[in-house]
């Protein structure tokens, strides 16, 4: 069967033959698509499409028997499912009429482009939530930082400001004592010719007393 005889065959259950034509065009496109993007497709009880890879190798030409290198290369691969060997080995009976008997591929099943995708979906969602939360750690680490940083800093200078009103008491406290010495020693000098005149007032109160008593003798 062709892929003409495969339209044909289909284009009663699809509605028409163009019908059936964009039915196997838009399956075969999806299935090339994914394989040769290194997706694998999978369908449960029918098999699987995928891309393998073969490493470079040595071959012989059938023709002459020579030994050819062969380049790396990657080729399409299927795998039958186990509903669709057991139908062809015969272990099960295909029906005779209607639909062959494959199970229903359950959720997920079908390994194509889109089962990938929301795999690479979740893992880049999973690398973000990562890298925010490794940001979110930086910044809150940079921020106790800074705040360490600043509480310093005032400690500091709450300590250079007590210095320097400690300094300036001390300064003031040492003029206020050098101005009291000044006035101590100008005041002793004062005190002492004070005393002085009053050895000299108590002569003059002798002689006077003196007179006084030389007066009345007479």
């Amino acid at each position: 069967m062709n892929k003409a005889q495969l339209v044909e065959a289909i284009a009663d259950k699809l509605g028409g033959r163009q019908n059936a034509a964009d039915a196997v065009d838009a399956v075969l496109d999806a299935i090339v698509r994914s394989v040769v993007s290194g997706d694998r497709v999978s369908v449960t009880g029918f098999g699987s499409f995928e891309k393998v890879d073969r490493p470079a190798r040595y071959a012989r030409n059938p023709q002459t028997g020579e030994r050819v290198r062969v380049k790396k290369t990657s080729v399409p691969r299927f795998r039958a499912g186990q509903g669709f060997k057991d139908l062809v080995s015969g272990s099960k009976k295909l029906p005779k009429g209607g639909e062959v008997s494959v199970k229903k591929a359950p959720k997920g099943s079908l390994t194509g482009g889109t089962a990938i995708k929301k795999a690479a979906a979740k893992k880049a969602t999973a690398k973000k939530a990562a890298a925010k939360k490794t940001t979110t750690a930086k910044k809150a680490a940079a921020k106790k930082t800074t705040a360490a940083k600043k509480a310093t800093a005032k400690k500091t200078t709450a300590k250079k400001t007590t210095a320097k009103k400690t300094a300036a008491k001390k300064a003031t406290t040492a003029k206020k004592t050098t101005a009291k010495k000044a006035t101590a020693k100008k005041t002793a000098p004062a005190k002492k010719a004070t005393a002085k005149k009053a050895p000299a007032k108590k002569a003059t109160a002798r002689k006077t007393t003196a007179k006084k008593t030389t007066a009345r003798k007479r």
